[in-house]
């Protein structure tokens, strides 16, 4: 499509349609992280046996102050529903990766923690998760490439209400 498109009567549409090079880019972008995020899961199961949404929990635990979080906190840092994550931890909970602990400070609220296994399995991970990333990602940009990425990916984070430190 073009920027701008005529009518049956001759007006001229003023929708802002993309051009071919923000045309070019939209779809780029698409395919690439539609592949990217299956390669790189690709990769963590068969290096970890973990699935990219354990890997997720795992290391937002291992990211959090004395390995725990409220499960409402996290579902919200993953953008997750409440509901999928408990569903999610249930799951990782039978595999003795985290635990599901009552709220001290509220009896209807959970607290996920990380278990010793699910902190080992994070720690064994991690290493050949960073390689994947940079051998299909990283490795692939110049600096100036990966610091025009990340003012984009800030710039549009901030636009949807992201931290850009998050993800």
């Amino acid at each position: 499509m073009t920027c701008q498109q005529v009518d049956r009567v001759g007006v001229v549409d003023e929708k802002r349609w993309l051009n071919d090079a923000e045309y070019r880019a939209w779809i780029g972008y698409r395919r690439m992280r539609g592949r990217l995020d299956l390669r790189i899961a690709r990769d963590l199961q068969e290096d970890s046996g973990l699935s990219e949404a354990d890997y997720d929990v795992l290391s937002n635990l291992g990211d959090a102050e004395r390995h725990r979080a409220r499960l409402s906190d996290l579902a919200a840092r993953m953008l997750w529903s409440k509901s999928r994550l408990s569903h999610h931890i249930t799951r990782m909970q039978a595999r003795g990766l985290v635990v599901k602990e009552e709220c001290a400070d509220d009896g209807r609220g959970a607290v996920v923690a990380l278990t010793e296994k699910g902190l080992r399995a994070i720690e064994e991970a991690a290493p050949a998760h960073v390689e994947s990333v940079r051998r299909n990602f990283i490795d692939l940009l110049t600096e100036g490439e990966i610091a025009t990425l990340s003012t984009i990916t800030e710039r549009v984070l901030a636009r949807l209400g992201g931290a850009g430190s998050e993800g």
